[in-house]
């Protein structure tokens, strides 16, 4: 919001937007109620895989009028892999590509960012997508923008408090998915995996809680993002750990009238 724009101008409205590759979807919060109003997904698999990213969320924009309203804030959610936690006590500002030379390829050309989780005492590096915030600078006055997992990690770190138990939570997404291990509000463990195939998913998994000494006899897994109980990422999962469940979503839940199951879709997007 401008800083000149008078509580006449407000809408009491803010869009946030998760951005990548080959996808984008967005809600809208009601801020004086505290509620999410719509969620919108547009997929990039119907265009020629000659275009430009550009090209796919400048349709979208002239299709679609909700994104083109007027809202007070925006925040734009950068969904990659590129991307790594630094504990405060080890992080400058001046030096973030090297964070990230040893889990991706860095450029020199590179941009990078960070967001700072100072509740946690980490901050969050990584490589935002330039081209899509260039677009979106033409179609907002301004935005925020931060990456999905500073969301996605502060909201479960959140949840660990007070439990003196390692927890892991595994959320999926399109093609991949990230494994956090907490402890009391204390990350342990952050990595995320491409997979294709439900034994891919599992392999990392169960590599992963080896790795940590985990027993899946013992240890309590949970499950949020695009998974359900019919899946078969869920039934493999149960198949091979006692322990499985979906995440709990009710704080999440009180803020909108949708399914449980779009409340774990988009526990990013609605949290952020």
């Amino acid at each position: 919001m401008s800083a000149n724009q008078n509580i006449t101008e407000k809408t009491y409205r803010k869009l946030a937007i998760q951005v990548s590759l080959n996808s984008f979807k967005f809600c809208a919060f009601d801020t004086l109620n505290e509620v999410v109003l719509f969620v919108k997904e547009v997929d990039f698999s119907d265009f020629p895989k000659s275009a430009k990213i550009e090209d796919h969320f400048w349709k979208a924009f002239v299709e679609d009028t909700d994104l083109t309203k007027s809202y007070d804030d925006v925040v734009v959610l950068h969904e990659n892999n590129l991307a790594s936690f630094v504990p405060s006590a080890l992080f400058d500002e001046n030096y973030l590509g090297s964070y990230l030379q040893y889990n991706t390829k860095v450029f020199e050309t590179d941009f990078f960012a960070f967001d700072e989780l100072s509740g946690f005492e980490m901050a969050n590096v990584y490589i935002p997508y330039v081209n899509i915030n260039n677009f979106l600078l033409d179609q907002f006055e301004s935005f925020d923008y931060k990456h999905v997992n500073s969301i996605l990690v502060p909201k479960l770190l959140e949840i660990s408090k007070n439990v003196d138990e390692k927890q892991v939570f595994v959320h999926v997404g399109n093609g991949h998915f990230e494994i956090i291990v907490a402890e009391n509000q204390k990350l342990l463990l952050f990595n995320s995996f491409d997979f294709v195939t439900k034994e891919d998913f599992i392999y990392y998994l169960l590599f992963t809680a080896e790795q940590l000494k985990l027993n899946p006899e013992t240890f309590k897994l949970q499950l949020l993002g695009e998974i359900s109980e019919a899946s078969d990422l869920f039934k493999i999962a149960f198949k091979y750990i006692r322990n499985v469940s979906l995440l709990g979503v009710y704080q999440t839940q009180k803020h909108n009238d949708f399914s449980t199951e779009k409340n774990l879709k988009h526990f990013i997007l609605f949290n952020s």
